[in-house]
């Protein structure tokens, strides 16, 4: 059976986890994917998101330490697997193929 593609949210929230490189919890992925997108996001959709891509295998999860500012809360932070770095590599390539496909754009016209 093949591997069902990422949508666009689950993409951007990969790419915000991997340019966090270990400090990726929900309230950093939200302001990552809303800095480059311009777009504003609910929290609750970045965590849905980040526990379904975890259930996907395409994340791993575990707890930082504690700190006043949070109550003595943890943090949970995410990291990028091999297979969720794969599953971008192949998304991003299938785009880079339709792209380079578009007529208008092989010609340099617009």
């Amino acid at each position: 059976m093949k591997r069902k593609g990422l949508g666009e949210f689950e993409e951007l929230v990969l790419l915000a986890v991997c340019i966090l490189e270990g400090q990726a919890y929900g309230v950093s992925v939200k302001k990552e994917v809303e800095k480059h997108t311009g777009r504003s996001i609910l929290l609750g959709a970045v965590h849905i998101t980040l526990y379904r891509l975890q259930d996907k295998g395409l994340l791993t999860s575990e707890l930082g330490g504690n700190t006043a500012k949070r109550g003595d809360r943890r943090k949970r932070l995410f990291s990028i697997t091999d297979i969720g770095v794969r599953q971008l590599q192949e998304a991003q390539e299938v785009r880079q193929r339709m792209w380079a496909l578009i007529p208008f754009l092989k010609m340099g016209t617009s």
